[in-house]
Parts: structure tokens; sequence; C-alpha cells
């Protein structure tokens, strides 16, 4: 099969291309390779690449592939807050000129990258793919108006399928600092504090990078009838927890480190439980546990360990890493690059 990854060069994208290629896939990549300064341990593994921005992907770039993964984007809440407007040129609309673009190109079968934040405001209660959808960000309503996009150009022979993903965690050579997990890990070891910048109460469904890649494979390979048209929750339903759960593994897994709070820290509107049984009812399995992943991240920040203004600095941190390409101008204001031979 010949599948093409939107953003493979991204935290999730980086290992979605690995397993691929492992199950002998062929595979090319589209990204414009905006965090190619934030690797960490390696770079991503190489394969046929065009480097363009999503937004100038032509049909003719999409011939001869049977599947479209895409994941490129915008790629959480604080991201999409920088610039509403922007946020939906690129999620939005971006994501229905790609699909028009693969329907035109002869693709069989579109996998939209969204996100449970597309719930928001959840409350305490077990949420299903059918539960109502009440987003509180920008990044939130552009998953939700991507879903519709591409639900609009669904067809007999255009099989669209939306993978709803939990909050991510884990080791990629591309790894994110500004996700719960990574965070709270990363500042237990470089400080003895597992700080948390809220207050905990809010409820979060985590999925490890690793199983969130995985769900990819399995919405690629699914029969058709199983997926079309459809949007699946993905994680673990047992790691559905409060962010003050999240805090107490990590502390429990890094011995005599204590849980604070930061000065700013308030409760998060933002709170969804997610049930993802729905995939898993079509062969999706995830490997790993929040306390495996968690003792995963410690034993890598011991071997390879990253400092306090690294993992809060423009490096790994997504928003501040863009702010610093737009101030040394290697970024226009719609995110454009400007000179690729920088950062």
């Amino acid at each position: 099969m010949r599948v093409l990854v939107t953003g493979h060069r991204g935290y999730i994208g980086a290992l979605l291309t690995r397993q691929l290629l492992d199950a002998d896939y062929k595979v090319t990549g589209i990204d414009c390779d905006l965090y190619r300064m934030s690797s960490y341990g390696s770079d991503p593994v190489a394969v046929p690449t065009l480097e363009k921005d999503l937004r100038d992907v032509a049909a003719a770039d999409l011939e001869n592939q049977d599947v479209v993964l895409h994941l490129a984007g915008l790629s959480n809440d604080p991201l999409g807050d920088l610039d509403p407007q922007l946020t939906h040129e690129i999620n939005t609309l971006g994501t229905e000129r790609l699909a028009q673009a693969a329907k035109a190109g002869g693709v069989k079968r579109f996998v939209f990258s969204s996100s449970c934040s597309s719930y928001g405001i959840g409350g305490d209660d077990m949420l299903t793919e059918e539960s109502p959808l009440r987003p509180v960000t920008p990044y939130a309503v552009s998953k939700i108006r991507g879903e519709e996009a591409i639900d609009k150009l669904a067809s007999d022979s255009f099989c669209t399928v939306a993978l709803r993903s939990g909050t991510a965690y884990g080791l990629s050579p591309r790894i994110r600092f500004d996700l719960v997990v990574n965070n709270l890990t990363a500042w237990a070891k470089a400080t003895g504090q597992v700080r948390l910048k809220s207050d905990g109460s809010a409820w979060r469904p985590l999925v490890h990078a690793e199983d969130m890649a995985r769900a990819f494979v399995v919405a690629a390979e699914a029969p058709r009838d199983q997926v079309h048209r459809q949007a699946f929750n993905v994680g673990r339903t047992e790691d559905s927890i409060q962010i003050r759960a999240v805090a107490q593994i990590v502390k429990e897994a890094i011995p005599g480190t204590e849980i604070t709070f930061a000065a700013e820290a308030s409760p998060d509107v933002r709170t969804y439980r997610v049930d993802c049984s729905k995939l898993a009812a079509i062969g999706f399995k995830t490997t790993w546990t929040l306390p495996a992943g968690i003792a995963s991240l410690r034993d890598a920040f011991d071997a390879a360990p990253v400092t306090v203004s690294e993992f809060e600095g423009p490096r790994y941190q997504r928003v501040a890493h863009i702010k610093s390409l737009l101030a040394e101008g290697s970024l226009d204001e719609k995110l454009r690059r400007l000179n690729r031979a920088a950062a």
C-alpha cells in the first residue's frame, strides 16, 4: 500500500512513519519542517518528501497514493489561540483543500487527525463519539470543522475517517514539552518539582504517542465498512484521568519529588473524560500504560537530560518555537517559511 503522511516529521508523524516502514508500506511525506531544530535523541527517519506548506498541496502531489494520513496543522490549543483566523485557514480550510486534492488525485482513503479537544467542557461524564461537542478554543473548533469538511467529500470511492485523539505523551524524535505528562515528568527530573500549571482538577484522556500513531495504521487497514464516515476516540479509556492523578503517578515514579503549583495555576475549563471502546472494537489495542510511559520518559531524561530553559523554551514548546521563528524573520505573518536555511 502507498501511504502519504502529512506532518510526517512532527511529534506523532515521526513515529507513524517508522511504524509504516516497519510494516513494509511505501511512505511519502509532506512537511514544511518548521520544527527541524526540535529533535530529541535522533532525527525522524528519512522518506521521500515534499517539503511544502499544507496550503500549497495539489492533486498532482497526491497521485498514485492509496491512503492519505493527515496530521499536519497547528497542533494544540495554545498554538491555535496565537491567531484564530490563521488556525481556521490552516486547520480547517487547509484540511478541506487537501481532501479535495486527494479525492481528485484518486486517493481511496483519507484519515484526518482530529482531537478530543472538540468535547471541550465535558464535565465528569464519560463521553463517546455521539456525545455533544462543546469546543472552547479556536483549535478545537478547527478540528470540528475539518471533520465536517471531509465528511461532505465522502463518497463510494473516497473513504473518510476522523481520529479524535486524546492528549499525547511519550518519547519521539520530535518530542513536545507543551504536553502535560511530558512537561510534568521533565519538571520532576530537572528540579524535583512535579509542577502543575493548573489546579489539577480537569479530566484528560491520555494516549501514548506510539499508540496514537498506531491508530492511524488501524484506520488505514480496517475494512471500509467499519470506518467510512466514522469518528473514533483514540486512547486508553482507563487513562482518562484528572491531571492531579497524573502528577501523583509522576511523583511515585521519581522518588524524592514533590507536587507544586505554578503561581498562575487555576482551574482549566477544558475537561473531558473519553470512552475509547469504539476503536478497540475494530482491532485497535494500546501497548502503553501511563505509568510505563512516565517511566520511559524518566529513564530517557536520565540518559539525555533536558533543562528547564530547554523544555519551557522555544526548542520544544510549539508556541514559543513559532514565535521565535517569527521574531527572527524565518516565517511571515501567515506562518509561511521565508528562509529555508534557518531553523
